[in-house]
């Protein structure tokens, strides 16, 4: 219930995004991606790692959980793409991306059920899991325009998401504390960034439908909602672990997709209105799932 009411502002941005979307052109709202892909997205990225420290000690466990659940996200879309007979692969890999992005904001909020060291540990998977999941979206979107092997390396080491991860990361590994310029500049920034990304996936929602669900866009859900929690679950009951470390994984392992996907799919040239979809349904499936993963977790950290 905590997670439902504090997603409603967000959609209540994204339903004036819907009823504005049509008013405004669309090169214009391709302008404001630009503006979230190259400034709004990263500074938020960067506040959101560096802003809290990372433990050395419980970053090498921690930082291979999360690895393994966005890789193990990364290869089940892939196998997914490989049965899936009706996508191009333009909007297959837009799509794809979905199933091992995550939505950090609400992550903070979903962890209320755990005692409160589990910030710390959910810090440490989201300052891995953020440039391993944007590496691989990256890598899948560019891939389609860029064939120099030397120019897609380029591209996916400059790109703005990734450098303002690992930048984050740093930052909160050396436990330095920013001056009060670049700190105040960067949430500047990042406070626009939210707004801005959930109007433009209003505004691109608004040319496209929800319904009816395709068997691909089902899966990339249900591959990101159910099966990569379900697996966590799995290895933590098998395993008879307990405690706040894996009751955060597995929160971390059930949420919904960022709500930023879109940009980088409008930024990369794939289906823009499409992923903005799947974002949704994501968004909305996610107000049943996470709220019975949350519980799931609750009773392993008090174990």
């Amino acid at each position: 219930m905590n997670s439902l009411i504090s997603l409603l502002p967000d959609f209540a941005i994204i339903v004036f995004g819907v009823l504005i979307g049509s008013r405004i052109a669309e090169s214009a709202w391709k302008q404001i991606d630009s503006l979230s892909y190259y400034l709004f997205y990263p500074a938020l990225l960067f506040s959101a790692a560096s802003q809290r420290p990372i433990d050395v000690d419980a970053l090498l466990l921690i930082g291979i959980m999360a690895f393994a659940i966005v890789t193990v996200g990364l290869l089940l879309a892939l196998a997914a793409g490989r049965v899936s007979a009706e996508e191009t692969v333009q909007n297959t890999d837009g799509i794809a991306q979905n199933a091992w992005r995550f939505n950090t904001a609400l992550g903070f909020v979903a962890i209320a059920v755990l005692p409160g060291d589990a910030i710390a540990v959910l810090a440490i998977a989201v300052g891995i899991g953020i440039p391993l999941a944007n590496l691989y979206a990256v890598v899948l979107l560019a891939k389609q325009q860029i064939r120099s092997r030397w120019v897609l390396a380029k591209e996916v080491l400059m790109n703005p998401f990734l450098l303002a991860s690992l930048a984050g990361v740093l930052v909160g590994l050396s436990g330095a504390s920013l001056p009060s310029l670049v700190t105040g500049f960067s949430e500047r920034l990042a406070g626009a960034a939210i707004p801005i990304v959930l109007l433009s996936l209003g505004a691109a929602l608004s040319r496209a439908r929800l319904w009816p669900l395709d068997s691909y866009t089902i899966t990339i859900n249900t591959i990101k909602l159910v099966c990569l929690p379900s697996l966590v679950w799995l290895i933590i009951t098998i395993g008879n672990f307990q405690g706040v470390v894996p009751a955060t994984l597995l929160i971390f392992s059930a949420l919904p997709t960022a709500s930023s996907a879109h940009v980088l799919a409008s930024r990369y040239g794939a289906d823009r209105g499409r992923v903005a979809v799947v974002v949704m349904q994501s968004s909305l499936a996610g107000l049943i799932t996470l709220p019975f993963w949350a519980a799931v977790a609750a009773s392993i950290a008090l174990k």
